[in-house]
């Protein structure tokens, strides 16, 4: 069984998930809260739930952020726990480079009651997991203009893989296998006219044993209040995305994506909800009248 990263539609929102050096990067205190349902309908489907918070320290070079993830899918569940360090140094007048580093480490749970085993005395089946802590460490280096982004990371660099005693000859079962996980996310805003942005964007994931993920996404700010948006991701699925900013300090979202496999067509999933809250704070004279689009 192959562990893969957390999948998120509205990525261009949850950038500290995937990327370190994201952590102070929004240049105020930002919290976001995210929930994930993925096939609708599908027994043992994926759901994630996470909880990030990020801000810049002293005169702004200095980020830290702290995130925690809940993964399940099928008998299996993950929860990560990460501390996030970055670094940024001015590369022009509005342009900006941040390193960053990610510590922690995550708990994996298998119930193993949950599956139909084909060979029941099989000894690597007979006693579940539980709470097996495993460490982590990741990087990440992320570029912005005022309206330019561009970012490369790794959130995982540990390759681990999870072995059981079985009944066979006293040899180990292997149960699972945590792979590098490479991301890249850019995107660009344009100013279709004052009320009116404009942002095409992608994220490649490439992770060994799977196929490349590619998706890409354009959405529309309106007004400074109001997003619209839909997304392609390469022979997987699409998606609509909705935002809206509340006020200053909170922003809400919302996204569903259907596949366009094979599984997309059955009538076993109603396709994929993600809805995620964000609240930030700052001064009230660093008040932002144009908030950044990313």
């Amino acid at each position: 069984m192959a562990q893969q990263d957390a999948q998120y539609t509205q990525y261009m929102y949850n950038t500290i998930a995937i990327n370190p050096a994201y952590a102070g990067n929004r240049g105020m205190l930002s919290a976001v809260a995210l929930h994930r349902s993925q096939w609708v309908g599908l027994e043992g489907a994926p759901e994630t739930q996470s909880l990030s918070v990020h801000s810049p320290v002293g005169l702004g070079a200095l980020g830290l952020g702290l995130s925690i993830v809940n993964d399940k899918i099928g008998p299996s569940s993950e929860t990560y726990f990460n501390g996030d360090i970055s670094y940024t140094i001015q590369t022009g007048i509005e342009s900006n480079l941040s390193f960053g580093l990610k510590l922690g480490g995550h708990v994996l749970d298998v119930n193993f009651n949950e599956l139909n085993i084909f060979d029941p005395t099989d000894g690597a089946f007979q006693e579940n997991i539980d709470n097996r802590f495993t460490p982590n460490i990741g990087t990440g280096v992320y570029f912005h203009s005022d309206k330019f982004y561009a970012g490369l990371s790794a959130p995982n660099l540990l390759r681990n893989e999870h072995f059981e005693p079985s009944n066979n000859d006293n040899r180990q079962s292997f149960v699972a296998a945590e792979r590098i996980h490479y991301y890249f996310t850019s995107g660009y805003v344009f100013d279709v006219n004052p009320s009116l942005k404009f942002k095409p964007s992608t994220m490649i994931k490439a992770v060994s044993g799977a196929p490349l993920q590619v998706d890409v996404s354009a959405n529309f700010l309106i007004s400074e209040k109001l997003t619209l948006g839909a997304a392609y991701r390469l022979d997987a699925a699409v998606s609509g995305m909705l935002a809206y900013q509340v006020s200053d300090q909170f922003l809400v979202g919302l996204a569903y994506d259907r596949d366009t496999t094979e599984l997309g067509n059955t009538q076993y999933q109603d396709g994929s909800f993600e809805v995620f809250l964000r609240f930030e704070m700052f001064k009230s004279y660093d008040r932002m009248l144009t908030p950044r689009f990313f």
